[in-house]
């Protein structure tokens, strides 16, 4: 008798809490297991795209833009093959040097400003909200950062891709197109933990874009956006290749236009080493600047 009533007991006090979170009063948290933290982070990417997708005009502008950058290097790198008078310069000829541009290219306008959006939340306080919820505040993001990613990459390997198959047909990357889906991923990961170790600072310092304009620099010259790393001089190659600048660019254009001269795993590994050590330096700046936190109500 006292196990039917327990059961009944158990019963009302769950049909409650299911009650007062439907009715809006007392949302219930899934439970803290693996996979109920995985359907959160899921829940969290889909709503993501489903903002991104309804910005049809952001898309337009941005397709635009990149149409016009590549304007500019198509004509640029024509002038430079012709003054060579080589078809090949450093191992790329003049279609490689364009879709490797293309690719790094859509990758560099693929990624959202991070910066802005930490900066927003600490000047704001939302920072002080977002740390309450039952939920990684770096996982959080970068989440809703992969899947910006992912739906912005994708409209710009069409724009782009229909812009290099007019120029000199449909390209035979072989494996290439594969290599780079998987270097992608380390790329976006990499690039999420250096935007966001510049833009933690901001629990410290009022503005970060300075930092972050330095950072994009980087990318665009020894990050291997302009150019592939084959084309600095020598000692200048020796310092990049102690970077993680050319993990986020070099690295998955290379693999796309050049996949017969890509060792993969030695790639792979090194995004893995800078993913660990980049990922320890945001938990620690992460760790100390939360302690700078106040939050003061409910």
């Amino acid at each position: 008798m006292r196990i039917a009533d327990s059961e009944k007991s158990g019963k009302a006090r769950v049909g409650a809490a299911l009650q007062l979170g439907a009715d809006g009063e007392r949302p219930v948290s899934p439970p803290s297991t693996a996979g109920g933290k995985i359907m959160k982070y899921a829940a969290i990417g889909r709503v993501t795209l489903r903002n991104h997708f309804a910005y049809v005009y952001d898309f337009l502008i941005r397709s635009i833009f990149l149409i016009t950058i590549m304007y500019i290097f198509i004509q640029l790198w024509r002038v430079t093959y012709q003054g060579e008078g080589s078809r090949l310069i450093e191992g790329y000829s003049y279609d490689q040097i364009i879709w490797y541009i293309l690719f790094a290219e859509a990758l560099t306008t693929a990624f959202p400003s991070l910066a802005t959006r930490i900066e927003d939340e600490v000047k704001n306080g939302d920072v002080g909200y977002k740390l309450t919820r039952p939920l990684s505040y770096i996982g959080y993001h970068y989440v809703g950062y992969v899947s910006e990613v992912l739906v912005r990459l994708l409209v710009n390997l069409c724009i782009g891709g229909l812009l290099g198959i007019a120029m000199f047909g449909l390209p035979h990357f072989g494996w290439g197109w594969a290599g780079f889906a998987v270097v992608a991923i380390g790329s976006v990961t990499v690039n999420y933990l250096l935007n966001m170790a510049l833009a933690l600072c901001a629990f410290w310092v009022e503005e970060t874009r300075g930092l972050e304009f330095v950072y994009h620099k980087l990318l665009f010259t020894i990050g291997g956006m302009l150019m592939p790393l084959e084309l600095f001089p020598q000692m200048l190659q020796d310092v990049c290749r102690w970077l993680p600048f050319q993990t986020v660019l070099y690295f998955p254009a290379k693999t796309a236009v050049r996949w017969d001269d890509v060792s993969l795993v030695p790639m792979l590994l090194t995004q893995g080493v800078w993913i660990a050590l980049l990922a320890g330096l945001v938990m620690l700046i992460y760790g100390m600047g939360i302690r700078k936190v106040n939050v003061n109500g409910g």
